[in-house]
């Protein structure tokens, strides 16, 4: 940030917000005056509000017909903003166990593969194209080895956190699946019918994009999520067993619905928000049905 000659002193007194002591902000919340940067604000029908006075809200003083304090994207402020993220990484870690007891019957059934025969289900086809549509959402929690759902996890944990305080549950909810839909429907069409295909990767490289839009909406230093994003696509073209379509299409739906969430008009915001949520959905069902058509 570029400082006004002769205003140094200024910007040495500026407070450090409450939660993040490595951030200035000149923002007070509206009922206790302590200082909040824009992770910590909560939108209130007047200025704005901390985590801690909107969870106490009552016996502040403040009418109980007050609207109700929102997040950045319009969600209602919880409690615990991380419970969801906290939930999807204990999912995912109980669906591993249950890989590791039951082998590779288990994840044969659920991970996501187009057409083809698989000895250990019986001779019958089976894959998507086979009417298996199921699959588009199991893979998504299914992971081939340990170092590649500690590596999901520990991404999931790192952005989904923020993320999910920033949007709310039920918009962080929907940018996770979503995304996990697109990277799952673009390596059903753009994949070997027999290349089987599982892991979290879609629906966190969706998180990395609706983050990457938040910290610019924000105005955030952008070259951690960058260097970071710039990494994990390296790695992704850089391994053959990797599905690449999964990152790209779950990062396309990501920074898509991100953007929809974090920008959309406060008068009009759900209509846009869940509006783009559905067009993207619309795009997932067309590329299944376009690569079913093209297997059957």
């Amino acid at each position: 940030m570029d400082q006004v000659p002769g205003s140094s002193q200024d910007a040495q007194s500026l407070p450090t917000c409450y939660r993040h002591p490595d951030r200035e902000t000149g923002i007070r919340c509206t009922r206790c005056e302590r200082p909040i940067c824009p992770e910590c604000m909560v939108s209130a029908s007047v200025g704005f509000q901390c985590p801690e006075c909107v969870r106490n809200g009552s016996g502040t003083g403040h009418a109980p017909s007050a609207s109700q304090p929102r997040t950045l994207a319009g969600g209602t402020v919880a409690a615990d903003p991380r419970l969801l993220t906290k939930l999807l990484v204990g999912v995912n870690l109980l669906v591993f166990l249950v890989q590791l007891s039951l082998g590779d019957r288990f994840t044969d059934r659920f991970d996501l593969i187009g057409r083809a025969w698989v000895p250990e289900l019986g001779t019958t086809l089976q894959g998507v194209a086979e009417g298996q549509w199921y699959r588009l959402l199991t893979s998504m929690f299914l992971h081939g080895s340990v170092m590649h759902i500690a590596f999901n996890m520990l991404s999931l944990w790192w952005i989904g956190g923020p993320l999910e305080a920033a949007l709310g549950r039920g918009r962080y909810l929907a940018l996770y699946f979503i995304s996990g839909f697109a990277g799952s429907a673009l390596t059903y069409l753009l994949a070997e019918p027999n290349q089987a295909s599982l892991g979290a990767s879609g629906a966190i490289f969706g998180l990395f994009g609706a983050t990457a839009v938040l910290m610019r909406r924000l105005k955030y230093d952008m070259r951690p999520v960058i260097i970071l994003l710039v990494i994990n696509l390296v790695i992704t073209f850089g391994w053959s067993s990797i599905a690449w379509q999964a990152h790209v299409g779950g990062l396309v739906g990501g920074v898509l619905i991100g953007y929809a969430m974090v920008h959309a008009p406060r008068d009009r915001r759900g209509l846009i928000q869940y509006g783009v949520c559905a067009l993207v959905m619309v795009a997932v069902v067309v590329m299944t049905l376009v690569r079913t058509a093209q297997l059957v």
